[in-house]
């Protein structure tokens, strides 16, 4: 495949990111359920449990009014619980449930099947240079 000549980085980012969003949720949906969004909010509750939604929102890069509308479709499917903050009176905190946990584990060949077609597109050296960047602009503060 020859390199491109559209040098607008922004611009490639945002139509591959909706390009591999979309392909990803199709194949998460069908195998767990859940959306992409759905899924990281899942493994950061996993990964932290009791984690408050103000904490998710910074976790996930998000506004806590978007977290707030996110952690309402997952509670209402039931694969996270709220409850009272032990110390602070206005907060939740969150816990995955088994059914949260049981979609992580159906998405999780999924998840690995389209990170090796990736990593196949992109070749390895491709692959861990496409994930070094990302991890950087993830963290860059312009």
């Amino acid at each position: 495949m020859p390199e491109p000549d559209d040098q607008r980085l922004y611009f490639l980012l945002q139509r591959a990111a909706h390009r591999l969003r979309t392909a990803a949720d199709r194949r998460c949906l069908a195998a767990a359920g859940v959306t992409t969004a759905q899924l990281g909010a899942l493994f950061a509750v996993r990964d932290e449990p009791g984690i408050t939604q103000q904490r998710l929102a910074r976790t996930l890069g998000l506004r806590e009014s978007a977290v707030t509308a996110l952690v309402g479709r997952l509670t209402a499917a039931g694969l996270v619980r709220k409850s009272a903050h032990p110390r602070e009176h206005r907060a939740v905190v969150l816990e995955l449930t088994v059914p949260g946990a049981d979609a992580l584990r159906a998405a999780q060949p999924e998840i690995d099947r389209f990170n090796a077609e990736l990593r196949e597109a992109l070749g390895d050296d491709g692959f861990a240079g496409a994930a070094t960047a990302m991890h950087r602009l993830a963290h860059w503060e312009p």
